[in-house]
């Protein structure tokens, strides 16, 4: 009698984590329902097409980050030209028609970011259907960016970066910490970040849910024994932006192959919603999302990708997310690989050609 009635418990105790979303040892789980309720809200069906390209067609652009200031719209975005990446500032009026504005991260000399600049706008607003207006601290607007001193494409050992400024009112060149604050070779550096530390994502946290109020993700390259290198997802934490402690031992988000990687943080309701990309674990290259109730612990969405490949000008990726919800409407930026090179493209919630 008295095995079945502690049978029973557990029983219950099983039942109720579904229910509200926690495990018995109350490592919070999304529930399939939650991930599902979610999938409705963000997802985008309606392949808008391209909307930014470079002035100088001839170079790849990547990687964009959209908030807003002073009642316009703007996107940090990279560029590949041959010798390294660059860092660049686009506006717009309505989310659609983009206008490049000019440099904020420029090659230089002699330093240990010389040939790589790679910047991603740091503290906007991660409230979905928020203000997507960027933070300050200490009076100064931030981004994260990878950087590295040899030229070519993702070339030698590269490690992340912190840049400010005063002003988000012109593309200027932004003041940068002398020294790298994230690099593989650093003596708690984990497994799986040896190798490379590729993008990261710097997110405000006013409830401090890690214990501190500034949690940067970033994807990295290592690996497991044996297996060759594949990318995944870390994360670090810090009290001021320049001195970062790494989370945990292991990755958030990883397939232990191919990548996951260039996550954004937004909040919707009392759930974290990460988008990411996944790549070569099945193929091409895809957008997907996970989700949290603590930024630790993510539970990732096992249905349709958000984004996948299927226009001319994404045939080949369609990667590299950064999604917003603004006036009813969710817009998804992403990066497109094809018959145009390497653009700017967006999916929507609502088809806005008809």
């Amino acid at each position: 009698m008295k095995t079945k009635f502690l049978l029973a418990i557990i029983f219950l105790q099983v039942v109720l984590s579904c229910q509200t979303g926690k495990t018995i040892n109350d490592k919070k789980v999304v529930s399939l329902q939650e991930m599902e309720s979610i999938f409705l809200e963000i997802n985008t069906p309606f392949k808008y097409g391209i909307v930014f390209k470079h002035p100088d067609t001839t170079k790849m652009i990547d990687s964009p980050t959209i908030f807003r200031h002073n009642d316009k719209w703007l996107m940090s975005y990279i560029i590949y030209d041959g010798q390294g990446y660059e860092t660049w500032l686009s506006e717009s009026n309505n989310l659609l028609d983009w206008t490049s504005k000019g440099r904020l991260l420029s090659f230089t000399e002699n330093t240990w970011d010389a040939n790589q600049k790679a910047g991603y706008m740091a503290l906007v607003d991660i409230n979905w259907g928020g203000s997507y207006k960027a933070k300050k601290y200490e009076g100064k607007y931030w981004m994260s960016y990878l950087g590295g001193a040899t030229e070519g494409y993702e070339k030698g050992t590269l490690a992340v970066g912190m840049a400010s400024t005063f002003s988000l009112d012109s593309a200027h060149e932004w003041t940068r910490v002398k020294t790298p604050v994230l690099q593989p070779d650093d003596k708690d550096g984990r497994w799986f970040e040896k190798n490379k530390i590729y993008k990261s994502s710097v997110i405000y946290d006013s409830l401090k849910l890690t214990g501190y109020p500034y949690v940067m993700y970033y994807n990295a390259k290592g690996k497991k024994t044996d297996k060759a290198d594949f990318e995944s997802i870390g994360m670090a934490v810090s009290d001021d932006l320049v001195n970062w402690n790494r989370l945990g031992d292991d990755p958030v988000i990883t397939h232990n192959e191919g990548i996951c990687g260039d996550a954004q943080i937004t909040k919707i309701g009392d759930i974290y919603v990460m988008f990411y990309f996944g790549a070569f674990w099945k193929p091409g290259a895809f957008e997907r999302f996970a989700c949290s109730y603590d930024l630790v612990n993510w539970t990732e969405w096992q249905g349709d990708d958000l984004i996948a490949p299927s226009e001319n000008y994404d045939e080949k990726y369609a990667h590299k997310p950064w999604v917003i919800k603004w006036d009813g409407i969710v817009y998804h930026f992403y990066n497109a690989v094809g018959s145009e090179g390497r653009v700017i493209a967006l999916a929507t919630s609502k088809d806005l050609k008809n």
